[in-house]
């Protein structure tokens, strides 16, 4: 996989999470966001990589 398809992976996968807890965010570069809704995109970001390890560790 190139850098640019993991890097677009990662993108869409953060967009995705941010969609769920309730955020919106811009392409680029997203400065006017507070520290409680960029730690929810992580922290949702964390949670689905974790549920990720664990069905396929099951």
């Amino acid at each position: 996989m190139s850098k640019n398809t993991r890097k677009a992976a990662l993108e869409k996968f953060k967009m995705e999470a941010a969609r769920e807890v309730g955020v919106s965010l811009d392409q680029g570069y997203n400065g006017s966001l507070t520290s409680k809704q960029a730690g929810s995109i992580g922290g949702q970001m964390v949670k689905k990589m974790i549920e990720s390890y664990e069905d396929k560790n099951i």
